[in-house]
């Protein structure tokens, strides 16, 4: 029997923030083998590289480096991304930062440097992206939050405020928007193996495995798997949640 070629994303438009590296990365790739077209930012210029890639292998991409903190950039952006597609059919809220510090020690500059990024950011974005897609009458708005928003983490008081903060906004966009043909939800990885957890130390990474009954970390192809998934029209009628996706990790 031959297998399933259906291209799940074929020919729709996909803005994917923080796409350079990581979750971001793997699910660039993902999209575009899927048939969709990349609009990728980040704030490094590797993004350059994989756009180069992408295009190597038959995809069409594009990148811009861009901060999703600065409000006006990102407008300019959206418009810029618009004009060269036509269309902006999803966009994936996934760039992110830590600046890890436990309550007594965290400074007010770690604290607004985190919510700029993963909350503002999300914010922001997803502002400018919502109005083309409420004319287009099609959207798919996924974020990414966090299984720390529903368990907590230590010494992570404002990237827990952050991730706690998308699942809120993911339930009232996906009210606000649902009547224009647009839905909205978020996910929340679990440990995933990526440069930003490789910085943690080893006897954290350690530790944490025995709260994970599937035994490991994940990749940042699971995460990419579940943004695939919110993103594609068999998820057409899922808006307002939130998707786990941490190995059944402890909570």
């Amino acid at each position: 029997m031959a297998l399933n070629t259906i291209m799940r994303l074929k020919d729709k438009i996909a803005l994917i923030t923080g796409g350079a590296n990581g979750i971001g990365l793997a699910t660039a790739i993902r999209f575009a083998k899927e048939g969709a077209k990349i609009i990728l930012w980040d704030v490094t210029d590797k993004g350059n590289d994989v756009v180069s890639q992408l295009k190597k292998e038959g995809h069409q991409a594009i990148f811009k480096k861009i901060s999703v903190t600065n409000e006006s950039e990102v407008q300019q952006a959206v418009t810029e991304a618009h004009q060269h597609f036509g269309r902006i059919d999803i966009l994936i809220n996934n760039a992110g930062i830590t600046k890890d510090r436990t309550l007594l020690k965290m400074s007010k500059q770690e604290w607004d440097d985190v919510i700029s990024v993963n909350l503002t950011g999300v914010f922001n974005c997803t502002q400018a992206v919502a109005p083309i897609m409420k004319e287009q009458n099609y959207g798919r708005i996924v974020s990414a939050s966090s299984n720390v928003a529903i368990r907590g983490n230590y010494g992570q008081t404002n990237y827990v405020a952050t991730k706690t903060a998308i699942i809120g906004m993911t339930k009232v966009w996906a009210m606000e928007l649902g009547r224009f043909g647009i839905t909205v939800n978020c996910i929340a990885p679990g440990f995933i193996k990526t440069a930003m957890t490789d910085a943690m130390p080893e006897d954290v990474k350690k530790s944490s495995i025995a709260h994970i009954p599937i035994g490991h970390w994940g990749m940042p192809d699971d995460i990419a798997n579940g943004y695939l998934y919110l993103a594609s029209d068999e998820a057409s009628f899922v808006s307002g949640i939130c998707l786990t996706i941490d190995g059944g990790a402890a909570r």
